[in-house]
């Protein structure tokens, strides 16, 4: 079991009463720990806009990590690249190379960006279709989620207004994409014969992701470019199954990978007991909620503040798939769970994502799993 690596993946999270400060001091102390827990990679994630997450910048945040780390590998996951362009990605990992060489992982996100056709066939694995339900191995599969009303939400615009400059159009992903790694290859040319060499960028030591959540370009890309792929299992828990199964489907080997690589992510709080864990996972779902509407992440509620929450069928609607499938317990529960999770999407690598009202219960969260894992 301790043969499938355990990855840290986190979003600088702001709990109620403290501040973006206490986060990102949080987030670096949490680095520390999970470098000595046996943590093989550790991401920050990248949002805007949301009151209660530090996390815009993981080039920032990832050079202040690294100089508080030695050993474990950092990265992104992922950079938005709807509103950057492939230079200023190269180059801004090209720095964090240049100073801590072999060290980062560029994780690419179409977030922000144009919109792609997205998959609408139902989750598969083998031949068996899980449409709302569970896998033969009994991973849950809820019902998809629409995100239509909350694309909707005038909060979106604002990030394009605010992100982009005037007039700006995102570069299609896969032209990104392919942009990217000539860059970084140092073989980028016009059609006119014109060369770009970054430096520093070109020939950087960086193991290149695609982060997906359904069966659509992100996956293909990946697969096509014998690239990894990180499958959202938090994020689109509905759509996983199809994601994976799309990845290795387009699969191509590459310089980097002979064959497919799939890191699976999933939401997660231990503690010593069950009931521990449910408590400390109490203001998921209100966090949760304040995504869904388009309002942006609060602050982390404690439990109490959680629990004074009023509910309506709606709000149950908008958290329904995320609360149903976050992975809350004791080490052994847990870690059953993600045995399951690993055994359905068939994971070469876990994505672990954890938050917590107090930091010293998420430090423990994380403690707790990685003991428990390598035991296994």
């Amino acid at each position: 079991m301790a043969n499938t690596p355990l990855t840290v993946l986190d979003l600088v999270p702001i709990s109620s009463g403290s501040d973006a400060t206490q986060a990102l001091r949080n987030s670096i102390d949490l680095a520390q720990q999970a470098e000595n827990l046996g943590y093989a990679r550790y991401w920050f994630a990248e949002h805007h806009l949301n009151p209660g997450v530090a996390g815009t910048s993981p080039a920032v945040v990832l050079a202040l990590t690294a100089a508080a780390t030695s050993t474990i590998r950092l990265g992104a996951g992922a950079v938005q690249l709807g509103h950057r362009t492939a230079l200023s990605t190269v180059e801004e990992f090209g720095l964090l190379d240049a100073l801590h060489p072999g060290r980062f992982d560029l994780g690419l996100g179409r977030s922000g960006g144009r919109s792609a056709p997205t998959a609408r066939q139902p989750a598969l694995i083998g031949a068996t279709t899980v449409v709302d339900g569970r896998t033969p191995g009994g991973l849950r599969i809820p019902a998809r989620f629409s995100y239509e009303e909350l694309l909707r939400h005038p909060r979106f615009a604002l990030h394009r207004k605010l992100l982009q400059l005037p007039g700006a159009e995102s570069q299609p992903y896969d032209e990104q994409t392919a942009d990217i790694l000539a860059l970084l290859a140092g073989t980028y040319t016009t059609v006119d014969g014109v060369e770009a060499h970054v430096v520093p960028g070109e020939g950087a030591d960086l193991q290149v992701w695609i982060l997906g959540s359904s069966a659509g370009i992100s996956a293909e890309i990946a697969g096509a470019r014998g690239l990894r792929f990180a499958a959202n299992y938090h994020v689109s828990p509905a759509t996983v199954l199809e994601a994976a199964e799309s990845y290795r489907a387009a699969f191509q080997p590459s310089a980097e990978l002979d064959r497919p690589y799939v890191g699976v992510s999933a939401d997660v709080v231990v503690a010593e007991d069950e009931a521990t864990a449910r408590e400390l996972a109490t203001g998921y779902g209100p966090w949760v909620r304040s995504i869904r509407s388009g309002d942006g992440a609060i602050p982390f509620p404690t439990p109490d503040e959680a629990r004074a929450h009023v509910w309506t069928e709606q709000d149950q609607a908008l958290v329904a798939d995320r609360t149903e499938t976050q992975f809350v317990g004791s080490p052994p529960q847990v870690a059953d769970q993600l045995e399951t999770l690993r055994e359905a999407t068939g994971a070469d690598e876990l994505i672990i994502t954890t938050i917590t009202h107090q930091h010293k219960d998420r430090v423990r969260s994380y403690a707790l799993l990685a003991e428990e894992w390598e035991g296994r």
